[in-house]
Formats: C-alpha cells, structure tokens, sequence
C-alpha cells in the first residue's frame, strides 16, 4: 500500500500558532476524525499549537484506502510527524489514537526526539490484552458497539448514506485497534499521563495504571466520572489538564 507522506493531508492546524511555546499532537479514536480536536486547539491556543491527525479514509480523505494495521500507521506517521517535532512537543491519544500515539513517542524517540508528555485516554496500556473481534462482526453489531460507547450521535449513523461513508474506516480501525499486540523494545523516556472514564467498558483502572510500565519517566493516572467519551463531558478540565503539565 502507498502512503502520501505529505505532511499536509496527514496534519490540521485549526489555530495556526508558530510561536507558540509548545506542540500538542492529537490522535483520534476508532471512526474519529481531526475535527474532533477542533475545540481543543481553540482552547489552548496561541499558548500551545495544537496539530490534529487525519487518518485516510474520512472527511476530506474520504477517497483514500484506510489503514487497518496500527505498525503501518505509526510509522507513516513517524516520518510525516518528524519535521513537525523538532521543539517541544507533548501526545494526545483517545483510544485507539493513544496505541498510535504511543508507536509514533517510540518511534520518534529512536530518532533523537523526547517528548515532554504523552497523553493516553480511554486505552488500556499495551501489555493489557483483550480478544476484541468487534471488526469481524456485521455492520449492524458494528455500529451497535459504536453507539453504546456514545462517541457519535445515533441519529446520524442511522442515516443509511452516512453509515455507507463511515463504515469502511471505522472497520478498518477497529481491526488496527483490535489486532494490536505490544512489541518488546525500547519505550519512551517522557512522563505519561493516563487518563481513563470510571465506568468505561473498554478499559479498567488497573489496565490503564500498567501504563507506568512503559515509560522511564513520570506516570500519572487520572480518572473521571463517565465511559469511553469520558472527555466529551469534561473537555474543560482534560484540556486544563494538558495546559497545566505543559506548562510545567
């Protein structure tokens, strides 16, 4: 598969920011899309340029062949992201966006880059194994996980024309997602920062605290009243959050 590393299909600046004391780049979830992070760019900026990841397969990349193996991504990602992380850079990740994230942290960090933090959100560590085989179920199982994680309107994935746009990538995700398998080597060296809903299905307490052991660095974690979408209910205080460790 051939994979445009033009850094301006992959990246969107909503808030363009250049002298902005840090870079926060964000990585969707399952199904999502850079617009997801609009309102966190707008939040934090000029203080932090936020750069928001657009896989293929959605929204102006509706077009493109999705990608179903996380390794190919990260290291696509790797080399668009390069040049973009040259200062002082933090990740942000919403579940299958944190596994991302997390590739992309180690992939850089065999480059020379460290990041100043690296965001993981409603996503167990890598060593947490479950067998998740939604991505083998038929479309309608499929979009019924989607809508009892609470992550999209249900009205608009019952639009038939809509479901037909979004089922290709958001298969293809979960299958990257699901497929995932953590493999030993050097992690990062940069403080992580769990973050994690109470009541989320898809990960627990103990499975986002293994992340500690994938950084040589710091490890926090933080939990919030909610599930999977925890952060659609409290943008105000994760975006805070990230502003807060940021500054430090």
């Amino acid at each position: 598969m051939t994979i445009s590393l033009d850094a301006a299909e992959w990246v969107r600046r909503f808030h363009p920011a250049p002298s902005a004391a840090a870079r926060l780049v964000c990585f969707p979830h399952a199904g999502g899309a850079a617009s997801y992070f609009h309102p966190v760019s707008a939040a934090l900026a000029p203080a932090v340029e936020v750069l928001a990841v657009q896989y293929p397969g959605r929204q102006d990349r509706h077009a493109e062949t999705p990608v179903d193996d996380l390794f190919v991504l990260a290291d696509r990602l790797a080399d668009v992201l390069a040049p973009e992380t040259t200062g002082p850079v933090a990740f942000f990740g919403h579940s299958m966006g944190a596994s991302l994230a997390f590739e992309v942290a180690r992939r850089l960090e065999a480059r020379g880059t460290r990041l100043l933090s690296l965001f993981v959100s409603g996503r167990r560590a890598p060593s947490a194994v479950r067998d998740e085989r939604v991505h083998e179920k038929g479309d309608d199982e499929l979009l019924a996980e989607v809508k009892r994680l609470g992550g999209t309107d249900t009205a608009v994935l019952d639009d038939q024309d809509i479901r037909n746009m979004v089922l290709p990538a958001l298969r293809s995700d979960y299958k990257a997602a699901e497929l995932y398998r953590y493999r030993p080597g050097p992690d990062v060296s940069c403080p992580i920062v769990a973050l994690v809903g109470d009541r989320d299905p898809k990960v627990t307490e103990a499975e986002a605290r293994d992340w500690a052991e994938r950084t040589s660095a710091g490890f926090e974690l933080k939990t919030y009243p909610g599930g999977h979408f925890y952060l659609n209910d409290h943008a105000a205080a994760v975006i805070r959050l990230i502003g807060d460790r940021l500054a430090r």
